[in-house]
């Protein structure tokens, strides 16, 4: 039961103990590893949460699919960028945020593929059914990112919640401020 709730969430610490030779994870720390060790843009070492299976394949799936037929779920985009290497058309299915008259993508899932693409490229489409919209990215510092996390997580928390480490749209400032370098926002410019 426990291998069939990891490979449908992709949740890695859903074990009832922790495998042989392994200690267990202090209270507190983050759930899932640093990536190859890069660093964010912010200079600290970049995490990653990848989707279980459901959520890639049936999840994503299902959302990107409404959206490239016009239906927005809760303001969802399908978000086109070139990869970084390969100069490819890479899409994700995204949450779009408006907030005071800005617009903002962000990674609740931390240095994702898109985000390193985004980076990159510092440009971008947003597709909704057939309106096609090409914008310039401008990724935020880790101090103005609190209001906009807030925000988000108000909206979107059931969705993306157990990505913020406990962390909600009524958690302080402070609590804010911390895990905001793990999760990168960029402010969309037409």
């Amino acid at each position: 039961m426990m291998a069939l709730l990891r490979s449908v969430t992709g949740w890695s610490d859903i074990t009832e103990r922790p495998p042989a030779g392994i200690a267990p994870r202090p209270e507190g720390e983050a759930l899932v590893a640093p990536t190859r060790g890069t660093r964010c843009h912010s200079g600290t070492v970049a995490s990653y949460r990848k989707p279980g299976w459901f959520t890639r394949v049936v999840f994503n799936g299902l959302v990107a699919w409404m959206t490239r037929r016009g239906i927005s779920v809760w303001g969802s985009r399908v978000l086109r960028v070139k990869g970084r290497t390969s100069g490819r058309w890479r899409s994700t299915p995204v949450n779009l945020l408006t907030l005071d008259g800005n617009r903002y993508l962000v990674a609740p899932r931390g240095e994702t593929q898109w985000v390193r693409n985004l980076r990159a490229t510092e440009a971008g489409e947003l597709v909704l059914g057939r309106r096609v919209e090409v914008f310039r990215a401008v990724e935020l510092p880790d101090g103005q990112k609190p209001p906009i996390l807030r925000a988000y997580l108000k909206r979107w928390k059931a969705e993306v919640g157990m990505f913020f480490d406990g962390v909600g749209a009524s958690s302080s400032e402070e609590e804010l401020s911390r895990i905001a370098a793990g999760h990168p926002v960029f402010r969309i410019e037409a």
